[in-house]
């Protein structure tokens, strides 16, 4: 019985726009990242011996790509020294007029990358191994199964001997959906796939694209997620930035090896200030998170709690240094202000300036009216705190 090692990847979204993050260079550095994980994936399938890699699905965030990103693409992909077998998925589908049909796209192919095989027909590939079973998507919303025209194959099979029988598809499995992210608004996927339906031993590994985090889903049915983490954190179960190396073989459980390929690393911070020495505790934890590195980090940073009017001020210029460092700081910032005694007394209590002083205290008298009076005597008083400080 001879094996096949392989590479599957999937969700590679190059071009992806990250409208989430406000600076264009780092826009910029993330799209890059994306394509340096393609050159990692070469060295993992060399250490691996593969002999081709799969693609199921999105290898582009768009069916209109831009031609700067298609050469990009092309040249990334033909560094890796191994064919490479892709599927269009619902962000790059194949229909009428979509990218892979391109007389640019194609003109690239041919001169950069040699070794890239797009399928797009419901035609089975046969290679030295194994048997490839594309289930290409020719538009982004299908209501049928991109899986079905598999289910007719039974009396076919056979003329492949001991070959390994490899589904390549993209698209929802039944009872398990994708989770939206900040430029993905899909309530409901598409392209839903029921692995039930289909005869998992009519093949050997299900190499599947759409969720983003490596999953397996079946005996023989995996989602390797997107080679570079694109998302903040989604769940226990939400594990992106992998590729994987499978080593099958005919009528039996593929040998799945999850490599990690992602270099820009996502946090997620939820921390709740209880007093104005709590603003170490969250400096130490950030530090803990991203040390000393620079544009190599995102961070969701959830606060609450309340801090003096002076520890406000100190929080801001933190926020500053970190929204400097980190490629994006995805902020939610409910603390309140809750001006110390001693702020208080320092403003109500100017001999020297009975006009702040008056003001001042009105403000405070503020402080105990409802929560939205409250909440305007506290910005309020803090405005004052600052133009005093500032003479």
């Amino acid at each position: 019985m001879t094996s096949v090692k392989f590479i599957h990847t999937a969700d590679w979204h190059l071009g992806k726009p990250f409208a989430g993050v406000d600076e264009p260079q780092k826009r910029a550095l993330l799209q890059n990242m994306r394509f340096a994980a393609i050159h990692r994936m070469s060295e993992i399938a060399k250490e691996c011996n593969s002999e081709f890699v799969v693609v199921s699905g999105d290898l582009f965030d768009s069916p209109s790509a831009s031609k700067s990103t298609v050469s990009a693409a092309c040249s990334a992909i033909g560094s890796i020294g191994v064919p490479v077998y892709v599927i269009p998925g619902n962000h790059d589908h194949g229909g009428p007029g979509c990218l892979w049909k391109q007389d640019f796209f194609e003109g690239e192919r041919k001169q950069l990358a040699t070794n890239l095989h797009v399928l797009l027909t419901t035609k089975p590939v046969e290679l030295d191994n194994a048997v490839l079973f594309p289930c290409p998507l020719l538009q982004r919303h299908d209501d049928s199964d991109p899986t079905t025209w598999l289910r007719t194959l039974d009396a076919e099979l056979g003329k492949y001997g001991n070959k390994a029988r490899i589904v390549i598809a993209h698209g929802s499995v039944q009872d398990f959906t994708g989770i939206p992210d900040d430029e993905d608004q899909l309530t409901r996927p598409p392209n839903l796939i029921d692995l039930e339906l289909l005869n998992e031993t009519d093949f050997d590994f299900i190499a599947l694209g759409d969720w983003h985090g490596t999953k397996q889903v079946g005996s023989k049915a995996w989602y390797s997620g997107t080679q570079e983490t694109d998302r903040f954190y989604k769940g226990s179960d939400y594990n992106p930035g992998n590729v994987l190396a499978i080593n099958a073989e005919r009528d039996k459980i593929a040998e799945v090896e999850v490599v990690s390929t992602s270099t820009a690393m996502w946090h997620d911070l939820s921390f709740c200030f209880s007093d104005d020495l709590s603003l170490d505790a969250l400096a130490a934890k950030v530090d803990d998170l991203i040390g000393t590195r620079v544009n190599a980090d995102l961070l969701h940073l959830h606060l609450e709690g309340s801090l003096s009017i002076a520890a406000i001020s100190r929080l801001e210029q933190m926020l500053d240094s970190w929204t400097a460092r980190l490629i994006r700081i995805k902020l939610e910032n409910q603390t309140t202000i809750s001006p110390s005694d001693n702020e208080l007394d320092e403003m109500v209590r100017r001999s020297e300036d009975p006009l702040i002083a008056s003001v001042a205290a009105r403000l405070v008298a503020q402080l105990s009216a409802d929560e939205e009076e409250s909440n305007v005597a506290r910005v309020a008083l803090r405005e004052l705190y600052a133009a005093c400080h500032s003479k």
